[in-house]
């Protein structure tokens, strides 16, 4: 069955990959290994943002884009789809008064704008070109829900698959509704599907930090 993935890369990112040794990972491989084995992937996207440097992590954009070009190179059928990265300073309610009075404490607040919108879109627009038999969105972001809505009404005959970052994860009601399968990322799966150390016939290799 020729597959697509669509891949919320924050969504991932947060849900499987923060704090763990796995983040060198080869999302191709990865489903392979977690879809069934009809499953013929035909392209995997990638919606995600480039990040920009903090003050905890001089370093964190420069890594990213390694990982960027590493995957590129490694896996010809994924394409990368780029949002916006924010951060900026803002006041927030605290949730209850610190020890002096205050009410609001300024705080600087990072977003990812554009990820959920695109996938969407792209998978929508996907199953109007008959671009897949089955479409596996891999995100918890309940803002994706109509998209797959709509294709269940309008393209019945397609399959959609639901995969949810993090085993902790509830997944969401408003996405599984619309889901003819949903299927979780078990570490295991994470450890075999990483890239080599060096990505072979390049000079990219794994960052030592990561």
């Amino acid at each position: 069955m020729r597959t697509n993935v669509y891949i919320d890369g924050f969504n991932l990112y947060y849900g499987c990959l923060k704090g763990t040794p796995y983040q060198w990972l080869d999302p191709v491989k990865l489903f392979e290994i977690v879809l069934a084995e009809h499953n013929q992937i035909n392209t995997v996207h990638y919606f995600t943002a480039r990040v920009r440097p903090s003050p905890e992590d001089l370093d964190i954009h420069l890594r990213q884009d390694i990982y960027f070009r590493a995957l590129q190179k490694h896996c010809p059928n994924l394409k990368l789809h780029f949002g916006h990265f924010l951060r900026h300073k803002v006041y927030m309610p605290l949730a209850k008064p610190d020890t002096m009075g205050a009410t609001n404490a300024r705080v600087i607040k990072t977003e990812e704008k554009g990820s959920d919108v695109n996938l969407s879109v792209h998978l929508l627009n996907d199953a109007w070109l008959n671009d897949y038999e089955c479409a596996v969105v891999v995100s918890n972001d309940s803002d994706i829900a109509e998209s797959m809505r709509l294709i269940r009404e309008h393209h019945p005959k397609k399959i959609l698959g639901l995969i949810t970052p993090g085993l902790d994860r509830r997944t969401s009601e408003q996405l599984s509704k619309h889901a003819h399968f949903i299927r979780k990322i078990r570490t295991s799966a994470l450890a075999a599907a990483q890239m080599p150390d060096q990505i072979p016939e390049t000079k990219l290799h794994r960052p030592k930090n990561w």
